[in-house]
């Protein structure tokens, strides 16, 4: 039998009043269900990082350390203007290898199920050598969120499961790469 992997659920915003950890709970909360990995919530907002190429905070190496020891990944994307939110964006971009050659899940959400930001993140993890997986929850500020409670629709509940079987699946046959 193989060893589990480590699968990082990342909080993609840092906002004032964001709801990522609502929805990145309820993913956890799915995951930690089945038994077939180790999840946990790593949120940006704990690391502190600085802005890319404004100084050398000690909130980077905690983070890239914190990278390298997940075999995989749960992005929570929330859509801001048509893209992800810039919190985000600097938290791939302070890292590098620690991203290489892992398997990357998405759930996004927003006033259209924040498909706009899950596609910007695509293009941004093939630079960064993470494979995604192709089945992408996307729950709608209509539909799925009262103000800022978060109840989704049980229609998602199949998709986050074949999502995270994908997520492991990828994971599991990329770490001999890390190796």
């Amino acid at each position: 039998m193989h060893e589990k992997l480590n699968i990082g659920i990342i909080l993609g915003s840092t906002r004032e009043g964001r709801v990522s950890p609502l929805v990145g709970e309820w993913v956890k909360t799915i995951a930690d269900q089945r038994g077939d990995a180790h999840y946990e919530i790593v949120d940006i907002k704990d690391y502190q990082l600085p802005l890319l190429g404004e100084g050398d905070a000690p909130g980077i190496a905690k983070w890239n350390g914190k990278l390298a020891e997940l075999d995989g990944f749960v992005f929570i994307v929330q859509e801001y203007n048509h893209s992800l939110a810039a919190s985000l964006k600097n938290a791939l971009d302070l890292a590098r290898e620690a991203w290489n050659n892992k398997a990357a899940g998405i759930v996004s959400y927003g006033s259209t199920g924040g498909a706009r930001a899950a596609e910007h993140l695509r293009g941004i993890m093939g630079e960064l050598m993470i494979a995604d997986v192709r089945t992408h929850p996307t729950l709608s500020l209509f539909h799925d969120f009262t103000g800022q409670e978060f109840t989704p629709q049980d229609v998602h509940l199949e998709t986050v499961n074949l999502m995270l079987d994908q997520v492991n699946a990828w994971g599991s046959a990329l770490k001999p790469l890390r190796k």
